[in-house]
Parts: structure tokens; C-alpha cells; sequence
């Protein structure tokens, strides 16, 4: 596929949905590909882009933004606690707040740096030992002292098992951001995200829809 027809795809969704076009948010997730790729993207106007390891980020999005202005950054992998400042400076919003020490510590530097991005927390709605997120059950009251914090988050992420259905986990991130009232919902990648869309997301990951296959270093 391609830039066009994934934001063709956006707009089919959304107007099924009888939503419109401007609440989605397209995240060109830009992890692992090499600059040649990101810089066609950015030649056809597309600001918004996701990484996952802040390392990378660093190194990448500098250069672009110097090249090209103001991009929009969201960093959507685990974040470590040593790593919160320099990812705090990078990015616009981070899509994996997931637990009391993180929050704590990014409530602290938001305090010394004056600015804070838009936070999502991150929810393990399929409680999967190897992935991160906080458990649905605990999910609330995570909630509620995030905000507690005067942290800004704006809304809740997921990602699905790989072997069920996501709508299901879709619907379940849905229900437990709005009986806490927060309006944004980043779920949906490349092979679900139309579905996504219907449920609710406010920001669809897309990667290799977009890019194609990711160039792993050997």
C-alpha cells in the first residue's frame, strides 16, 4: 500500500463510521526504516510519526526536523525511567506510560522542565506476560492517580494478542477510557486498523503499510 491509500483507507472508515476524518490521527510508524523511506513520507507532507526506542529517535528526527520544520513525534515503545527526559524533549506525546515508578518520574521532570507531552497509558488487554501495559484491572486506578499527578493524559493504548480477534480488546479499551472520561484511544495498526476506527481510535499505528517491510540490521 502507500501513504495515499492508507489515508483513502482512513477516510472510507471514518465516514462508515459516521466520524469525521479529522479525528483520526495518522501515525506513520518510522521505526527501523531507513531515512530514504521517512524522507518520502515527508515529501508528501505527512508531519506525524511514531518510534519506539528514543535512541532512534534521536538520532533521526533532528536532522528531519531541521530539513523539514515541525513534525509531530510519538514515541510508542516501552519507555525506560533513565530514558524519560530525552524522550520528554523529542516527542509530542508517549503512547506507553504503564506504571507508578514511570509516572512518577515523568511527573517530576514535567515539573523541572516546564512542558509536558500528551500522555496515553498503555493497557495489557490481553494480559500478556511478555508485554507491557498495566492489567484492565488495575487499570482505573492507575488512571486516577496519573491524573492525580497533573499528568496530561489524554487517552488509553493497546496492543491486541497477535492470535485474537481485536475488536475485542478494541472494545474493552474503549469502554475503560470513557466511564474514566478520557477521549483518546491509540489502537489499530496496519492489519487492524480500519476496525479500530469503528470502535473509536482517535490514532491508527501504521507501519509497513506504509513503508513496506521493516530492514532490520544483521
Amino acid at each position: 500500500m502507500s501513504l495515499t491509500s492508507i489515508q483513502g483507507a482512513i477516510a472510507d472508515s471514518c465516514l462508515k463510521a459516521g466520524r469525521a476524518v479529522d479525528d483520526v490521527t495518522l501515525i506513520a510508524v518510522s521505526k527501523v526504516q531507513p531515512n530514504a523511506r521517512v524522507a518520502q513520507i515527508l515529501d508528501q507532507g505527512h508531519r506525524c510519526f511514531g518510534e519506539n526506542k528514543v535512541q532512534e529517535a534521536a538520532g533521526k528526527w533532528p536532522a528531519f526536523r531541521e530539513a523539514y520544520g515541525q513534525i509531530e513525534l510519538h514515541l510508542i515503545g516501552p519507555l525506560q525511567t533513565n530514558k524519560a527526559r530525552q524522550a520528554m524533549e523529542l516527542a509530542q506525546a508517549i503512547h506507553t506510560l504503564d506504571r507508578p515508578k514511570l509516572a512518577t518520574t515523568i511527573a517530576r521532570l514535567a515539573q523541572e522542565m516546564g512542558q509536558c507531552p500528551d500522555l496515553f497509558i498503555q493497557v495489557n488487554t490481553g494480559e500478556e506476560d511478555q508485554k507491557a501495559g498495566c492489567l484492565p484491572a488495575d487499570a482505573d486506578t492507575f488512571i486516577k492517580d496519573a491524573l492525580a499527578m497533573d499528568l496530561p493524559v489524554r487517552g488509553l493504548m493497546c496492543i491486541p494478542p497477535v492470535d485474537e480477534e481485536p475488536s475485542l480488546h478494541f472494545a474493552l479499551l474503549a469502554k475503560i477510557a470513557a466511564r474514566n472520561g478520557l477521549k483518546g484511544l491509540s489502537m489499530g495498526m496496519s492489519s487492524d486498523f480500519e476496525t479500530a476506527i469503528a470502535l473509536g481510535a482517535t490514532h491508527v499505528r501504521v507501519g509497513s503499510a506504509i513503508f513496506g517491510d521493516r530492514i532490520y540490521e544483521q
